[in-house]
């Protein structure tokens, strides 16, 4: 049978210095140079991730990280706050309010959520614990 003795994530950007730049001072996550390979990412939790840049990035076209908070308000402010734009759908199917907060008052569904981009493109998320 497999295995392993550890595991992690990746995803590719187009810029390993910008992806530094938006990780660390925009999210305020804990990031390690991986030298000429990458960067490494310390998420809440103590969960990691390896960023590499990818010369034909495509940007992830799902969600590729989910950041838990305790108040969606208060969070998605602190984005709009630093730049970051969480109006990011405009869609009858996932409808989202003036801030980008789906708000779907249906346990089915999920909690609160709102999307937003890194500078490579690629699809975070901020959702209601």
């Amino acid at each position: 049978m497999f295995s392993a003795i550890d595991s992690f994530s990746g995803f590719s950007v187009d810029d390993l210095a910008r992806a530094r730049e938006f990780y660390s001072d925009t999210l305020g996550l804990a990031v390690e140079s991986e030298g000429d390979m990458g960067i490494r990412l310390t998420l809440p939790g103590g969960g990691e991730v390896f960023v590499y840049a990818k010369p034909d990035h495509s940007p992830a076209s799902f969600t590729i990280l989910n950041f838990v908070v305790d108040d969606i308000e208060a969070s998605v402010d602190e984005l709009n706050a630093a730049g970051v734009v969480t109006k990011i759908y405009d869609n009858a199917e996932l409808p989202t309010d003036a801030k980008g907060i789906a708000r779907p008052n249906n346990p089915e569904w999920g909690p609160d959520i709102a999307w937003f981009r890194d500078p490579a493109g690629n699809v975070l998320s901020v959702i209601q614990a």
